[in-house]
C-alpha cells in the first residue's frame, strides 16, 4: 500500500507578483515564449472548489470540510477575467477552456461565457470557447450555456461501471446522472462533446472496452489520458500508469483503429479512428509521450496567478496589476514578459529528474488550474 504524501505548503500562496515592462509590449498576435511556441490557448479556472473527491485531484483526505478554499474577494471577477483574457487575446489567443475545481459551481456562470464571447481573436473570429465539467451539473445547465454562446464541453468520466465510478469520485455520486448530462449537452448543440478518461492501471483500466462501446456510434469523441503526476496530494506512482499504446492496443484488439492525423497545431491527443466509421477516440500520453514541443497553452487560477505549465511550482501573480490601476497597455505588457521567458518543458524532463521528496518541490494541484 502506497504512502498519500500531504503537502505542507499551500502552493496557492508561492507566487511572483507580475512586473510591469519599462519599455511597452504592443500585442500583435504573433508572441512567442523563450522556446519559440506561441500562444495560442488559455485555460481559465474560475473556481477551486468541487463537488467530487477524486482520488487522483482532489482526495478526500486533504480536501475535507476543514480545507480552506478561496474566499470570494479573492476570486477575479467576470469583469476581471474578461480584462484579462481580452490582452491574452490581443498576444495571439484563439481557444479559452473554463475549468475549476468544477466550473459549473461558480454562480452565474453564463454571465462570463457572454462576455468572453463578444470577444474576437486578430483576426476578427470568435473565440473558441469551450468547458470542462465533471458533468454533475450538465443536464440542468447544458441549455442556457449554450444559449450563452459556448461551443463545447468536455466531460470527465473515469468509466461506466456505477460502483467504480461513485468509489472513485468518492462522493457516491451515480454515473448515470453523468449520462443524462452528456445527452442534455448534445441536445442542446454544445458539440463536438469529448469525454476524458483518466485510466489508472489497477483501478479503472477494466473500464476501457466498455467506455470504448458506449461511445462508438454516439459522435462523441472519448479520450484516455495517462495517470499523471499532477501535484502532490494524489499518491501518483508511476506503476499505476497504464500507457496510451497499451490502451491503444487493447481496444485495437476488439474494435479494429487506423491513425488519424491531428486536427490542429499544439493538440495533446494523438487521434484514432475506428476502421468501420463509426467513431474516433484519443490518448492523451503526458507521461509517456511528453508532448512539451508545441506546447501553447498558458493557464490563469481562480484568482490571478498566471501558470506557464500544468506541472509548475511557481505562477506569476497578476491581481496586484489587474487591481492596482494599471492600463491595458501595461497588463497586456506584463503578461508578454511572463510568455516570452517561458522555457518550461517538465515531461519532457521528467525521466531525468528527481523525485519531489528529494528536491523540496511541490508542483501546483490540477484541482486549482484546471486539466
Amino acid at each position: 500500500m502506497s504512502e498519500r504524501v500531504i503537502p505542507l505548503i499551500d502552493q496557492r500562496l508561492i507566487n511572483t507578483v507580475a512586473r510591469i515592462p519599462t519599455t511597452p509590449v504592443a500585442p500583435t498576435g504573433l508572441l512567442g515564449d523563450a522556446l519559440g511556441r506561441p500562444l495560442r490557448d488559455l485555460r481559465i479556472s474560475v473556481t477551486d472548489r468541487c463537488n467530487f473527491r477524486c482520488s487522483y485531484c482532489m482526495p478526500k483526505e486533504i480536501f475535507d470540510k476543514d480545507y480552506a478554499y478561496l474566499p470570494h474577494s479573492s476570486l477575479l471577477s467576470f469583469e476581471e477575467i474578461t480584462r484579462v483574457a481580452r490582452q491574452f487575446v490581443a498576444h495571439g489567443v484563439q481557444k479559452i477552456r473554463l475549468t475549476g475545481g468544477e466550473p459549473l459551481l461558480r454562480k452565474n456562470l453564463e454571465i462570463l461565457i457572454e462576455q468572453l464571447a463578444a470577444l474576437r481573436t486578430t483576426e476578427g473570429q470568435p473565440l473558441d470557447i469551450t468547458l470542462t465539467t465533471n458533468g454533475s451539473l450538465l443536464k440542468r445547465k447544458a441549455a442556457a450555456l449554450k444559449a450563452a454562446g459556448l461551443q463545447r464541453v468536455t466531460v470527465s468520466l473515469d468509466g461506466l461501471d456505477d460502483t467504480i465510478f461513485r468509489a472513485m469520485n468518492d462522493v457516491d455520486f451515480p454515473v448515470a446522472d453523468v449520462l443524462e448530462g452528456i445527452e442534455a449537452a448534445q441536445a442542446a448543440g454544445l458539440g463536438p462533446i469529448k469525454v476524458n478518461m483518466v485510466v489508472k492501471r489497477g483501478t479503472n483500466d477494466h473500464e476501457i472496452l466498455p467506455m470504448a462501446a458506449h461511445f462508438r456510434h454516439t459522435k462523441v469523441v472519448l479520450r484516455f489520458i495517462e495517470y499523471m503526476d499532477v501535484g502532490a496530494t494524489n499518491g501518483w506512482r508511476m506503476d499505476e500508469v497504464l500507457p496510451s499504446a497499451e490502451v491503444v492496443q487493447r481496444i485495437h484488439r476488439e474494435l479494429p483503429l487506423v491513425q488519424l492525423g491531428a486536427a490542429a497545431p499544439g493538440e495533446t491527443a494523438e487521434r484514432w479512428g475506428y476502421a468501420d466509421g463509426s467513431g474516433e477516440i484519443g490518448v492523451i500520453s503526458s507521461v509517456t509521450q511528453a508532448f512539451c514541443s508545441d506546447c501553447n497553452r498558458a493557464r490563469l487560477s481562480t484568482e490571478g496567478q498566471l501558470y506557464l505549465c500544468l506541472f509548475a511550482s511557481q505562477g506569476h501573480d497578476l491581481r496586484p496589476i489587474i487591481r492596482g490601476g494599471a492600463t491595458d497597455e501595461q497588463l497586456a505588457g506584463a503578461i508578454a514578459g511572463i510568455w516570452q521567458g517561458r522555457s518550461d518543458r517538465y515531461s519532457e524532463l521528467r525521466a531525468s529528474l528527481p523525485p519531489d521528496a528529494s528536491t523540496g518541490t511541490r508542483r501546483v494541484e490540477m484541482s486549482y488550474i484546471g486539466g
